[in-house]
């Protein structure tokens, strides 16, 4: 995710009275310059962000070289790539093998029991979604997927939330399932019921699946402090998107399974859209 279009996306998002830190932000970054990102990136960055996380309540921490350094490796990683991995992040290898493990077990049922949690407007547009039912620039995406979003109840925003409103679907099948991803969502987030600005996608590779977390922004730990460090290469202060202006944030979560590539005389086909993202 570039930049521009980031902050782009935030005056989509936020009320009016807002709108005018966003302004001064992009008036404020060098980076706004660049109008588009670049598509010739090789590689996903991975970050570190362990020092940014140490130093994330510190007064002064923009002055601090290791957050200052991580913060150059965000700016660089949203403008040239839109896409970051993360070390250092302090989420337990255990749980991530976790969610990783039961994720696969929910891709590898049958059809039939993965559509008992399909995707419905009732739902708030959660939920599973087959193969090819997404659609990305007009192409059939060439992945699987469940869709969870913050639990919006009724009349939470009024009108501008109603599409959003449902509560997410979880699988019975595999056992855990939900308790699992809880977790992992509570300490992304700080929280399952609260939050809405956009932070790159973190990804977490499996072996034919992926797992897409997508945090669009939350108040709390880890993600808070990931955006202190956006706030800041954004030449804003670290606590620019917290409070009044952007407290009440959102998150979405996107589990994504890619089926195993075909052969075709013993060598692999590419999909024709694999983008996903």
């Amino acid at each position: 995710m570039c930049i521009t279009p980031f902050v782009s996306l935030y005056k989509r998002q936020l009320p009016p009275q807002s709108l005018h830190c966003i302004t001064d932000l992009t008036r404020n970054t060098q980076n706004t310059q660049k109008s588009a990102m670049a598509t010739d990136f090789s590689s996903i960055p991975l970050i570190d962000v362990s020092a940014l996380l140490a130093k994330c309540d510190d007064p002064k921490m923009g002055e601090d070289p290791g957050v200052l350094e991580v913060v150059r490796q965000l700016d660089k990683a949203c403008t040239e790539a839109g896409f970051f991995y993360l070390k250092g992040h302090g989420v337990s290898d255990a749980l991530l093998k976790e969610v990783k493990d039961i994720t696969r077990r929910f891709f590898e049922l049958p059809c039939e029991e993965k559509t008992k949690i399909k995707m419905t407007p009732a739902a708030g547009f959660r939920g599973y979604q087959r193969v090819g039912e997404n659609i990305t620039k007009g192409t059939p995406d060439m992945h699987e997927a469940i869709d969870c979003y913050k639990e919006v109840t009724r009349g939470m925003y009024g009108d501008l939330g109603k599409t959003m409103e449902g509560y997410n679907q979880w699988p019975q099948n595999p056992p855990k399932f939900k308790v699992i991803m809880e977790e992992y969502i509570s300490i992304c987030t700080g929280m399952l019921s609260h939050p809405f600005i956009p932070i790159p996608m973190i990804l977490f590779p499996g072996v034919e699946f992926f797992i897409l977390m997508m945090i669009l922004l939350v108040r709390a730990e880890l993600a808070r402090k990931i955006m202190r460090g956006i706030a800041l290469a954004l030449g804003g202060s670290p606590d620019e998107f917290e409070g009044q202006r952007a407290g009440d944030p959102f998150w979405v979560m996107r589990l994504i399974g890619y089926p195993g590539l075909t052969t075709t005389n013993g060598t692999h086909e590419a999909m024709k859209n694999d983008i996903g993202w």
